[in-house]
């Protein structure tokens, strides 16, 4: 049984101011771009379970992300859609850990391990937001990440404390998708930019993200990469190359046909 998507609903007559619009852009793209990115596993995961597990942690992001877009897409006049399928990639903000190719299952693993403990903190902070619609967001969403966010846990566990190969590669996925993880704290120009007391520093959501993701790397007996930081500018509509093979195909039934309706 897979989950209904169910997105957070501005208030009538709630229209979000263009600071405040493009801060929730970018969140909203976040969740966007990754639960497409987990919806590329339905009908390839390892086992029948993860087909159902992983497609229904998509599509928790992409309620996320339909509640983010939609508040943004009020500022300007348009909808999620508009905002999902008529944008080039250049006029995404996506961080890029987000965009990253799903490699083999252990590469997923490592990638939601990481996004789910950003996204924990982050959540969790934005609740206390002055913005309410984008506090009621948060609320909803803290709790689905908290589950993404065991899910991811359970796996690395299970793979890096198993057989010598699920070590070996729930290591390579690591590696793999750690440089992209210092760009998740650094600058943010749209919430610097937001009025007062809306957005999340997001320099201040490491010390959580640490005390989440170092704990479960050490009890999975790896080893915390030491490769270098990409230098990676999603929030600058500065993208990695796998985002431009990425939108095509997320984006090409909409462009083709639009306007149309199911």
């Amino acid at each position: 049984m897979t989950r209904a998507i169910h997105p957070v609903s501005t208030a009538v007559g709630e229209i979000a101011d263009e600071r405040t619009a493009a801060y929730a852009l970018g969140l909203g793209d976040d969740s966007l771009i990754l639960a497409q990115r987990l919806g590329e596993w339905i009908a390839h995961a390892p086992e029948l379970e993860e087909d159902v597990a992983l497609g229904n942690i998509g599509l928790d992001l992409l309620g996320h992300a339909r509640g983010f877009l939609t508040y943004a897409g009020s500022a300007w006049g348009q909808d999620e859609d508009d905002l999902a399928y008529f944008r080039d990639e250049q006029e995404f903000r996506s961080r890029w850990l987000f965009e990253q190719p799903n490699g083999d299952f252990a590469h997923t693993i490592a990638r939601q391990l990481f996004a789910a403990a950003y996204l924990v903190a982050l959540y969790e902070r934005l609740q206390a937001s002055v913005d309410p619609t984008l506090a009621a967001i948060a609320a909803k969403a803290a709790k689905e990440v908290a589950y993404h966010l065991d899910h991811a846990t359970q796996w690395t566990l299970r793979l890096g404390d198993g057989t010598e190969e699920s070590h070996e590669r729930m290591q390579a996925g690591l590696v793999a998708m750690w440089p992209y993880v210092d760009e998740l704290f650094s600058d943010d120009p749209a919430a610097t930019a937001a009025p007062d007391g809306v957005a999340v520093d997001p320099a201040s959501l490491r010390q959580a993200f640490d005390a989440a993701v170092l704990p479960v790397i050490e009890e999975a007996t790896l080893e915390v990469p030491t490769v270098p930081a990409a230098r990676a500018r999603g929030r600058f509509g500065v993208h990695s190359p796998p985002l431009g093979h990425l939108l095509p195909e997320m984006q090409v039934l909409a462009r083709r046909h639009p306007g149309a309706v199911w």
